[in-house]
């Protein structure tokens, strides 16, 4: 698969189509068993409190995986993500209720990096509840 998106059609400022992400208790219990990540911060609200968080929190890495996807989604190709990194700046808080939470990520074209390798940088910001869940979110990706 190759990237849909072509470098010469795409300006800095371009918006990436937004995206929600819900999660809940069962998402965490899914994530967990996928990833091997069974810390109890992720499950077990009496400990998450007792080490001073407000509730269960969703993993990191989850967060950080729905929130590229908004990138990856509007390539069109996940191989065309050449770099990728952010600072998790507030935990996702995952109510035990049937609604959970959910991850808004919004996304725009930053830089055109590399004319000749077509790669631009894609800026993200994700928020839960109207506060900033990863920080510094940047993708590189390689266009078309």
């Amino acid at each position: 698969m190759a990237a849909a998106v072509s470098y010469d059609e795409v300006e800095v400022g371009t918006e990436l189509p937004a995206q929600s992400f819900p999660v809940t208790r069962a998402t965490l219990v899914r994530y967990a068993g996928a990833s091997g990540d069974f810390n109890p911060i992720h499950w077990n609200e009496k400990f998450a409190k007792e080490v001073g968080l407000p509730d269960v929190i969703a993993h990191g890495m989850w967060t950080m995986a729905e929130a590229v996807r908004v990138v990856t989604d509007w390539v069109g190709d996940p191989g065309a993500l050449v770099d990728y990194g952010v600072r998790f700046t507030k935990p996702v808080v995952v109510p035990n209720d049937d609604k959970g939470a959910v991850v808004e990520v919004a996304a725009k074209v930053a830089a055109k990096l590399d004319d000749e390798a077509r790669t631009v940088r894609v800026d993200l910001v994700a928020t839960c509840e109207g506060q900033k869940v990863l920080g510094m979110a940047r993708a590189v990706v390689r266009l078309a």
